[in-house]
C-alpha cells in the first residue's frame, strides 16, 4: 500500500480561484481524484495485459477503484486479495507464489487459452491407469513430475513421456512497476484532469 498526495497541487491552484470557484473546490477535488484513480486503474489493467502473455480475466479485472467523496477527498486503486497475493512479487521482487507445494511446469500436455493447465487437470491425470506421478531417474538426473506410460508401436519401444515437471518456485524476472507508473500518470495528468473537474463543478453549481 502506498499514497500519492496532491495536496500541494490543490493548494497551489486554490490561491488563484475566485470566491465562487473556491466554494466548488471540495467537489472538484473529489471528482478529479476519482477520475485520476480510474485512469490509474485502466493503465494498470493494460500494464498487466502487456506484462503477461495470456493473463486471465480474473487477474486483469482484479484491479478495482473506490472513488473519492467531498468528505474524504481520497480515492483508492487496489488489487483484490487473491490476485494481490500472487502479483506482489511482480512489484516487489521475489519468487512466484505457488498455488500448491510445487511449481507445475507443463511439458507435453494441452494448455488452456491462457497458456496454463486447466483446473482439475492433475486430479484427472491421477485417476488414469497410464499415468505415474513421482520422481524418475533419467540421463539428466532425477526428475519429479507426471509421466505417461506410452505403449510400444511401429518399432518404437514403450517409454514414459513427461507431461508435467514439478519444481521449486522460481525467481520472478518481470516487473509491473505499478507504483512508479501510477505516480508518473498522476503527475502527468493532474492539471488537465483537475481543470476539467473544476470546469464541471462551476458549470453545475447551484
Amino acid at each position: 500500500m502506498f499514497e500519492i498526495s496532491v495536496r500541494s497541487n490543490v493548494k497551489a491552484i486554490s490561491k488563484n480561484l475566485s470566491a465562487f470557484a473556491y466554494k466548488q473546490l471540495p467537489f472538484a477535488t473529489a471528482t478529479a481524484l476519482t477520475m485520476l484513480a480510474k485512469e490509474v486503474q485502466d493503465d494498470e489493467k493494460k500494464n498487466i495485459q502487456r506484462t503477461f502473455k495470456h493473463p486471465k480475466p480474473f487477474t486483469v479485472n482484479a484491479v478495482g477503484v473506490k472513488g473519492a467523496t467531498k468528505a474524504s477527498l481520497e480515492a483508492r486503486v487496489f488489487v483484490r486479495p487473491i490476485a494481490a497475493k500472487y502479483l506482489e512479487p511482480y512489484e516487489r521482487g521475489g519468487v512466484h507464489v505457488l498455488p500448491g507445494r510445487a511449481l507445475l511446469n507443463p511439458k507435453d500436455i494441452k494448455l488452456n487459452q491462457y497458456g496454463q493447465l486447466s483446473r482439475g487437470t492433475l486430479k484427472r491425470l491421477k485417476a488414469r491407469a497410464d499415468i505415474y506421478i513421482g520422481p524418475l531417474k533419467t540421463k539428466h538426473g532425477e526428475i519429479n513430475g507426471v509421466w505417461q506410460r506410452v505403449k510400444a508401436n511401429r518399432g518404437n519401444p514403450s517409454h514414459l513421456r513427461l507431461l508435467i515437471r514439478f519444481g521449486d518456485a522460481l525467481e520472478v524476472n518481470q516487473r509491473l512497476d505499478y507504483q512508479a507508473r501510477a505516480k508518473a500518470l498522476v503527475n502527468r495528468r493532474f492539471n488537465a484532469v483537475f481543470g476539467a473537474a473544476m470546469a464541471r463543478a462551476i458549470a453545475t453549481a447551484r
